[in-house]
């Protein structure tokens, strides 16, 4: 049975959560502050973390951050009653996977859950292994290894398979819609900012370091991956921009 942990302050919307997620059979651990769940993230090692924005004393923010720095895998769900681009994204660049915002139905809650979920057990099925070699990028599908000019990237799980997925098809466009589907699964929102910040934290690991500039932004469809060196580059990729802009 995984195991859900929610660290939430609010005692109504924490109670309606466990009520929720027990009657969908996970197994439910909850916190009411930051120092807390972050405490019991670390010792049960759950398989999903529902984790409010704004927490009295340790924030969502902190408690995300603080976990990344050991924790790449376990998904992180934001929960946030604040509604504007800045504050998701802030919560997606402290380390989290996704974000559902207040008020939100159990319905969006458990696909939300599901989605992220499906995502893991993905990337834990073995695939065919290959090894894309683009300029001096190698992604080694075999090992999950990302390296520039050999020297290895670390990278979160979910960016790793969007630069994958990505990379499978050099020079092709990868619209927003693909890559929902093809990363998060189906009951992804396509309108999320998500995909644009992991698409940013990729270009900050790699292309920081490279010669090449690798993923491209076409705006208003998504994204295109060729390597292209940066003395032929006719301008330098915006680490901010969008493609939905």
């Amino acid at each position: 049975m995984p195991t859900i942990l929610v660290i939430e302050d609010d005692p109504t919307i924490r109670l309606t959560m466990e009520f929720a997620l027990t009657k969908a059979n996970y197994g439910v651990s909850t916190a009411a502050d930051g120092s807390t769940g972050l405490d019991i993230a670390r010792k049960i090692k759950p398989d999903l973390i529902l984790l409010d924005l704004m927490l009295p004393g340790m924030s969502g923010i902190d408690v995300a951050r603080t976990l990344r720095l050991t924790d790449s895998e376990t998904p992180i769900i934001m929960v946030t009653a604040l509604g504007s681009d800045e504050d998701k994204v802030r919560g997606l660049d402290a380390g989290a996977d996704d974000y559902i915002t207040k008020p939100f139905s159990t319905k969006e809650l458990l696909a939300r859950i599901r989605a992220n979920m499906r995502r893991v057990n993905k990337s834990s099925e073995k695939t065919e292994d290959k090894i894309y070699e683009y300029g001096d990028l190698s992604i080694d599908t075999s090992s999950t290894r990302v390296s520039v000019k050999d020297q290895l990237i670390k990278l979160r799980s979910k960016e790793y398979e969007l630069l994958v997925a990505m990379a499978s098809r050099p020079g092709a466009l990868a619209r927003r819609e693909w890559l929902a589907r093809t990363v998060w699964g189906e009951e992804f929102l396509s309108t999320s900012r998500t995909i644009d910040v992991h698409v940013r934290r990729i270009r900050k690991a790699i292309e920081g370091i490279s010669d090449y500039y690798f993923i491209h932004t076409v705006h208003g469809m998504g994204y295109r991956f060729e390597a292209v060196h940066k003395t032929d580059a006719k301008h330098k990729p915006d680490h901010d921009d969008y493609a939905n802009e």
